[in-house]
C-alpha cells in the first residue's frame, strides 16, 4: 500500500535523523580544518533538526486535515519524535555539552509513558493529549536547538541554555505526571479490600493521544 502524504512526512522525519547526527558530531564534507567543521556542523545540526521539528507539527495537521489519520501513522509520530530527541540528547552528552541525567530524566520519561500507553492500549483506553504533553516537545526541541547553537548568553549570571533546559526538564517531568495521574482516572484499578465494584475504562480521542 502507497504510504499517504503525513505518513511520507513522518518516514522523511525518521531519514532526517542520521544526518542530523552527521553535522552535529562534526561529520561536514569538503572540510579538512576540525573546528570550521565542528562550528559548520552546529549551524547545519540545528537547521536539519529544526526542520524535523517543524514536520512534525505539519505531518500531524496534514493527518488531521485530509483525514488521513492511520495506525501506521498513529506508531510512527510518536516513535519518530522520540528517535529525534533521544539521538539529540546522547550526541549532545557525547559533546559533553548537556549533562547525562538531563538526557536520563528526558529519556526515562519518554519510555514510561510510552510504557503506560501500551498498557492503556491493551485496556481499550485512549489517553488524550494534554497541553503539558505539547508544551513540553516544544521546551524539548527550543532547549536542544539552543544547546546546539550555545549562543553564550546569560541572564542573572546564568546561560541562558542552561535556564532553557532546566525548564525542559522541569516540564517534562510535570507532562510525566499529568500522564500518569490521568492514566489512573482511566484505566481498570485493582480492587482495594473495602471495594466492591471495578473501576470502567473511559475512552477519549484519537490521534492527538500520541502527542504526550
Amino acid at each position: 500500500m502507497r504510504p499517504n502524504l503525513p505518513n511520507s512526512i513522518t518516514f522523511f522525519r525518521i531519514l532526517l535523523i542520521p544526518v542530523f547526527m552527521a553535522f552535529l558530531l562534526g561529520n561536514v564534507p569538503l572540510m579538512s580544518d576540525r573546528e570550521d567543521a565542528v562550528e559548520l556542523g552546529s549551524v547545519l545540526a540545528a537547521i536539519t533538526f529544526g526542520l524535523a521539528a517543524v514536520s512534525d507539527s505539519v505531518d500531524g495537521y496534514l493527518a488531521r486535515r485530509r483525514k488521513e489519520v492511520t495506525v501506521l501513522g498513529t506508531f510512527l509520530d510518536p516513535l519518530a519524535d522520540k528517535l529525534l530527541v533521544s539521538a539529540a540528547l546522547i550526541a549532545l552528552v557525547q559533546l559533553q555539552k548537556l549533562s547525562a541525567w538531563v538526557a536520563m530524566v528526558i529519556i526515562a520519561r519518554e519510555f514510561a509513558v510510552s510504557g503506560l500507553r501500551m498498557v492503556a492500549a491493551a485496556e481499550g483506553v485512549i489517553i488524550p493529549a494534554s497541553i503539558w504533553g505539547k508544551l513540553k516537545t516544544v521546551c524539548q526541541m527550543a532547549a536542544i536547538v539552543i544547546v546546539i547553537l550555545e549562543p553564550g548568553w546569560q541572564v542573572a549570571g546564568r546561560r541562558v541554555s542552561w535556564l532553557v533546559v532546566m525548564a525542559a526538564v522541569l516540564v517534562t517531568v510535570t507532562s510525566g505526571i499529568d500522564y500518569f495521574v490521568r492514566a489512573r482516572e482511566r484505566l481498570h484499578l485493582p480492587a482495594v479490600p473495602h471495594a466492591s465494584g471495578e473501576g470502567v475504562a473511559e475512552g477519549a480521542h484519537e490521534h492527538d493521544a500520541s502527542r504526550s
